[in-house]
Parts: C-alpha cells; structure tokens; sequence
C-alpha cells in the first residue's frame, strides 16, 4: 500500500495504476477509522481496481468554536486498517498542501444547505463541496463512496457532481451500526460510559417514526413530537434538530409522500451524534431505502 503526502506524488501514482488500465475508487475520510469506513473501502473495491482512502481533517468545514482541534487523530492505526482492508494509497496531506493559502474561490449552496445540519452550522457545506471538488480534481476517481449516514453530505455531493458535471459515479453506502443500533461515528469516542449507554435511544426514535408511518400516520409534526418524547427519556440527550424533509431538496414536509429523509441530530455531553432513515411512501406501502441509488 502506498502512502503519499503531496499532490503531486498522488496523480503521478495514480496516473500509474491509469496506465495499467484500472479503474480509480475513492473514499474520502477524516480519519480515525472505524467499520463503516472500512466497509465504504469493501464497497470502492467491489466497483474498481486500485483505492484510494484520503485521511485529512479538513479545516475549511469546522465553525471557530468546532471540534477541528479536538478531532481524534491516529495516522498508525488508520493505516494498518487500511491496508488490512485491501485499500492501494492513502492520501494524507497536510493542511498547508491543501490550502497554501486562503482560497479566494468559494462556493455557495442553494437550498440544499438551509435545513438539517446545514442550518445549525453555517459554512459547513460550502467547506465540505470545497474539498470534495479539490480531491476529485486532484484523484479524477471514477466512483467515490459516500456514507448513508451524513446523508444531507451526500444528497448535495450528489447535486455538486451533477451541476459540476464532475466524471465520478456517486455509490451510496448504508449507515453501519453497532449491535443496540448507535451509527458508527468517529466521535463516539466522545461519549461517556453512561452517553454511550444512553445513546441507542437515537436509532429507537428513528425506528418508532418509521412504526408510525407504517400504522398510517402522515402528519410530521405529530411524528416529530413522538420522536422528541422518546428521546427525552434519556437525560444526557440534547436535542439539536428532529427534521422530516424531501430527499428531493432537502425542504421540510408536513405530510409524508414519495421519498422522505428523517433526520435527527442530538449532543451527549460534547458529542453530536447524527442519525437518519429514509422512507419511500405510496399510499399505504413503506418501504426502508437503505441506501439513496
């Protein structure tokens, strides 16, 4: 497995492995790894022949009071995960290679980024397509995985590929949870023992809205209440946000129809741990889409 630091030394490896006709799968991280990344690698394989895993804790989507100094970093141990896991080069710039100085190009989302997490962190977004465009510049994949879970993430990476005309297929990955159904995130490590305890009550909620749509009940708010109710059961929980919105633009519903993102984001202490389903609805029938096609 090769490691590169640099720009340059990424295209030339990968103008390599180009030469000797494979295709190039991408999955872009901040580190410290757990099995839902590792899965994403398990998926990129399965839809190419040389994988590239970058590891950088992008700066540009952190807010000044954000946890961008606190991220939990361990270069050794992402490294032995990924080449256990069969991954071909990390890509591990630092800061400077990424941004020698301060980029005078940004970029602005319409709509997509006015709900969800996008309200409660403004800039974020923008940050994350900023980066996005910079490594698919600099690895021109030809399909990237992305991660169910940061599902508003991957609805506007989506829109950034298609209004950017970017050459990359997009593969939606379901969320990868622990056995009480806690998504996995990096910032579990957060969580204290009785957070983390605590913290399955997330999955719970998602999973009584979903019962509720099931039993025929359409009216979000009723859905939402029901959701915060069972969420304040547990007295570590916060709760940032409960939104029912459509996974065509991200904008609130007040009845469920067609296709709908339920979305939670709920802090334990300093962690904010965020968690979704998505439900495809006709009439009676509810269906569990597992991952966006």
């Amino acid at each position: 497995m090769l490691i590169t630091r640099t720009i340059a030394e990424t295209r030339a490896a990968i103008a390599q492995a180009r030469a000797q006709g494979k295709r190039i799968g991408f999955v872009p991280t901040m580190g410290y790894l757990h099995e839902g990344h590792l899965q994403l690698i398990d998926i990129a394989k399965e839809h190419s022949d040389f994988v590239v895993v970058s590891i950088f804790v992008n700066p540009t989507q952190f807010g000044p009071h954000e946890d961008f100094a606190a991220y939990p970093r361990d270069f050794e141990r992402d490294r032995r995960l990924c080449e256990a896991r069969g991954a071909d080069l990390i890509f591990a710039p630092e800061v400077s290679e990424m941004y020698p100085e301060r980029s005078l190009i940004t970029f602005q989302i319409e709509k997509l980024a006015d709900h969800l997490c996008g309200a409660r962190r403004p800039g974020h977004f923008n940050g994350v397509v900023l980066v996005v465009s910079k490594l698919f510049n600099i690895i021109q994949p030809d399909v990237a995985v992305f991660g169910q879970k940061d599902a508003q993430q991957l609805i506007i990476i989506k829109r950034l590929v298609h209004d950017l005309n970017f050459p990359v297929r997009i593969i939606a990955a379901p969320t990868v949870r622990e056995s009480d159904g806690l998504a996995m995130s990096s910032r579990n490590v957060y969580l204290s023992a009785e957070q983390r305890a605590q913290s399955p009550v997330l999955y719970r909620a998602l999973q009584r809205a979903k019962a509720l749509v099931e039993s025929g009940e359409r009216d979000a708010r009723k859905i939402i209440a029901e959701m915060q109710q069972l969420i304040a059961t547990a007295s570590e929980a916060k709760i940032d946000y409960i939104e029912i919105v459509s996974t065509k633009d991200l904008q609130p519903v007040e009845r469920l129809d067609g296709q709908v993102l339920i979305a939670l984001a709920v802090y334990f202490g300093k962690a904010r741990l965020i968690d979704n389903i998505i439900l495809e609805i006709s009439g009676a029938h509810v269906r569990e889409i597992a991952a966006l096609p």
